[in-house]
This record gives C-alpha cells, structure tokens and sequence, in this order.
C-alpha cells in the first residue's frame, strides 16, 4: 500500500489543481487582493481552509457511502466520470476557441478592511454552488475510487489548493499580467482538459 502514496497523492494534487485554477469569482477576488497588499493572509487562509474542508467532506461522505453500499461505486463512478468529461470537453473548447476578454484581472473594487475582505471571500466560496461540485462530487468521486488510499488523494488535492491560492495571493504582482492575458488560459485549460478527459474516461471504464 505505501507504494501507491506518492502516486496517490500526485493524482490528487493533479486532480485538484486543475479544478481549481478555473476561471471565476473567488480567483479574480484573491488575485486583486494581493495585487494591491490587502488583507492577502486572511484571505489565502479563507479559501485553502474552505477547500480543505469541503474536499474532506466529499471524501468522507462519498467514502462512507461506498463502504455501506459497495454498488454506490458504480453509481458514483458514472456520475463522477460524466461531469469531469463535460468539464474536460469544454476546457478542450476553451483552449481551442477561447473567449475574447478572457483572463483573471486586477480591475473592480477591492476592499479595504479585513472583515469586509474576509465576509466576501466567505460570500464567493460557500455560496458557490460550483465549489460544491468541484469539491464534494468530483473529488470526492475521484477520491472514491482510490480506494484505502482516498484519504491520500484527499491531502493532496488539499495541498493543490493550498499552493494556489498562496501563488496567486502572494504573487498576484507577478502573476496578474501574466493571468490577465488569453494565451496563458489557453495552455491552462489546454492542461485541464487533458487531467479531466482523462480522469472522466478512466472512472467510466472502472464504474462499468
């Protein structure tokens, strides 16, 4: 078992990172808020421990699942394995024929006082219902299929995480022209469609 850790845990971070550098809310929100040096600490923290937590608990829940209703697996597998093709296909799209204008940008109000900056950062994660199907279902289904080692799976897509909201917090002076431009999110979604057709194809395979 300890062989498959590493493997484990790299399809984790894989996994992880690929859902959630996609463009949005949250993402534009961290990157302006490093841009301009406010509140960058409470912020970052807010949004790596809200994914931590919402990734244990698709891990958790989707694991306690299988385990009372081994059938679940199959279930869970074909459903899992559908929604990350549809992301996969349409990250494919995005590479292929990206949106003019597309790219994470500095302008817009940021705030200025800490409560305010955390309150809103609350508001762009846990009332996303996108966050929910990212973390709870598509990890979580993903994390499933691994087995004994789900929980390793889990740590390293919470590692994912954790990297990219501190890059993107802390570098967001660096990153921000970089991200700001259409090319860049080319070759992101480019490395997204391919983890998620992949990983799509794969949890279809095993579930039938």
């Amino acid at each position: 078992m300890n062989s498959g850790f590493l493997p484990a845990a790299a399809a984790g971070f894989g996994t992880g990172l690929s859902l959630i550098v996609a463009i949005g809310a949250q993402n534009a929100f961290v990157l302006r808020q490093g841009a301009r040096g406010q509140a960058v600490f409470p912020v970052v923290a807010l949004c790596a421990v809200s994914d931590a937590l919402l990734i244990a608990l698709g891990v958790a829940g989707l694991g306690a699942v299988i385990t009372a209703w081994p059938a679940a697996m199959t279930v869970v597998g074909l459903a899992g394995g559908t929604f990350l093709l549809g992301y996969g296909i349409l990250a494919a799209r995005r590479a292929l024929r990206p949106t003019p204008g597309q790219g994470l940008t500095t302008d817009g109000a940021a705030t200025g006082s800490v409560r305010t900056a955390v309150l809103t950062c609350l508001a762009l994660t846990w009332f996303n219902p996108h966050v929910y199907l990212d973390t709870v279902l598509l990890l979580g289904s993903v994390a499933a299929d691994r087995g004994p080692l789900r929980w390793v799976f889990g740590v390293g897509a919470m590692v994912a995480s954790l990297v990219w909201f501190v890059g993107l917090g802390y570098g967001a002076r660096l990153l921000g022209g970089v991200l700001s431009r259409p090319g860049a999110w080319r070759v992101v979604d480019g490395f997204v469609a391919v983890i998620m057709l992949a990983l799509g194809v794969s949890l279809v395979v095993r579930a039938l």
